[in-house]
């Protein structure tokens, strides 16, 4: 049975939640003392959150390719989960994962969602193949197509934001999907993003008596569960794409506002910030539900989960991480404006470990054939990540030694493009829109620019070298 956190927190862990306005049964027996152990580590960490379930064939990691299951959350910044320090919201999952699998601290997106998830798909910086917001060109292959040419079945459940609607999910290597924003005019039903939700399969929205009163997560939910029970004896990979906990905030089913609450009552896109710190705490169950599907089919050891989000937290949003009041940081192109947590586990993931590997949205691509064990297609044109499944194996191969970023910063008010390049150390702008040099180790938020007759022989280096970096960028 699954527990749910978002009503029984773990109080040793939960401590007094600040934002706005509002400073708010046992496991199965195994047959193999291997899983035993396994199972027993799950029961001490996670309070029965996550339960044991029945033993399969399927499970040895030699048996099949690992499925493989990615969890995006949609503004959703690195203070917000209990394991990098929050201290706001409810994430025992999340925490789970972290306690028991590999996290990163020093993972990257870009400062928009929609730039991100085109880098993450794709595998290719947004100067390779950004066309217009929300559209995912045609000529493009993606993750889905990868592993759906490997002999993996495919799921796409949440936000999609790519338009073309069926012949595009499809296209892109998805064989089952229930979305939301199929399309790109579809932007325009924002209200109907969680309750009373316009979801979409099947070449066609679901009609308003299925979705009546009901959740969008839920429902994603439990298309995924029969997803999963639809291939217990075939590899798969699915994309969960949440909705959560992306403005208009609303009422979650575990809120008492919920039952009389009306998508109709959403006259603007934010909504009621109050129901954010619900909405977390819902991500977390829901991600909890899949983590207990598997385990309940038979699959965990065979499973490999990955939990990330396109962008950091909306703005209007201040929560308490580490002791200390963080606001949101979304569209900001410093370091906390792009930093987002990553986080996975499943059978052969190091166990307990942080890395420090610098990790950008293109990485998922060669990192996602890693865990597969397949090779990166050599058809897909130039592709730009640098793998990271070796770090969750303990291996440790050659990391990235930048991040750099191409942002079409033109969705609503025709700013130019943003570009830069950074270590952990250094950051270095493209252009004359931004003061261009900075120590971003002594000065995050990017306040003293460093000009050049002050630079040291080596801080002069790094900057020739991020200029190249930059000139080689280029279609």
């Amino acid at each position: 049975m699954y527990t749910d956190y978002s009503t029984s927190p773990k109080k040793s862990k939960t401590k007094k939640m600040t934002f706005n306005y509002l400073k708010i049964k046992h496991l199965s027996l195994f047959v193999s003392l291997a899983l035993i152990l396994f199972s027993s580590c799950k029961k001490d960490f996670t309070n029965n959150s996550i339960q044991s379930g029945s033993n399969s064939a399927l499970q040895t990691a030699s048996s099949r390719k690992p499925n493989i299951i990615l969890f995006i959350a949609d503004d959703y910044g690195y203070e917000l989960p209990t394991y990098t320090g929050g201290q706001s919201y409810s994430t025992p999952n999340q925490d789970f994962m972290a306690a028991n699998g590999t996290q990163f601290s020093e993972a990257y997106c870009h400062p928009d969602g929609f730039p991100s998830r085109l880098a993450l798909y794709t595998g290719k910086y947004n100067f390779r193949n950004y066309t217009v917001w929300g559209q995912l060109p045609v000529s493009e292959k993606t993750i889905g197509n990868m592993l759906h040419d490997a002999g993996y079945a495919t799921c796409f459940v949440g936000k999609w934001n790519c338009d073309g609607g069926d012949s595009r999910i499809v296209s892109a290597g998805f064989d089952k999907y229930r979305v939301f924003l199929p399309f790109a005019k579809s932007n325009e039903d924002f209200q109907f993003q969680y309750k009373d939700p316009k979801l979409y399969e099947n070449g066609n929205f679901l009609p308003t008596s299925q979705t009546k009163g009901q959740y969008s997560e839920d429902m994603y939910v439990d298309y995924l569960s029969k997803f999963i029970d639809s291939n217990k004896t075939k590899p798969f990979f699915s994309v969960y794409a949440f909705n959560l906990p992306r403005t208009p905030w609303a009422p979650t089913p575990d809120d008492p506002d919920y039952a009389t609450w009306s998508s109709d009552s959403v006259k603007d896109a934010r909504g009621n910030i109050k129901y954010f710190p619900g909405m977390v705490n819902y991500l977390d169950k829901s991600l909890g539900k899949i983590m207990q599907k598997i385990t309940d089919a038979g699959l965990q050891n065979n499973t490999i989960f990955l939990f990330t989000s396109d962008n950091p937290t909306n703005r209007a949003v201040t929560s308490l991480w580490n002791g200390k009041e963080k606001k949101g940081t979304k569209n900001f192109t410093t370091l906390a404006g792009t930093h987002v947590p990553l986080v996975a586990y499943g059978q052969g993931i190091s166990r307990g470990v942080t890395s420090a590997a610098m990790v950008d949205y293109t990485d998922f691509l060669p990192s996602l054939a890693g865990i597969a064990g397949i090779p990166v297609p050599t058809t897909y044109g130039i592709l730009d990540g640098t793998t990271f499944s070796d770090n969750l194996t303990g291996s440790n191969g050659p990391d990235r030694s930048h991040i750099f970023c191409s942002w079409d910063n033109s969705q609503k008010d025709n700013k130019p493009e943003v570009r830069y390049v950074h270590d952990l150390n250094y950051k270095l702008y493209d252009g004359n829109n931004y003061a261009n040099f900075f120590n971003i180790k002594k000065d995050r938020n990017e306040k003293r620019p460093l000009l050049d007759s002050d630079l040291t022989p080596d801080e002069l280096a790094e900057k020739l070298n991020f200029e190249a970096v930059l000139q080689s960028m280029h279609n």
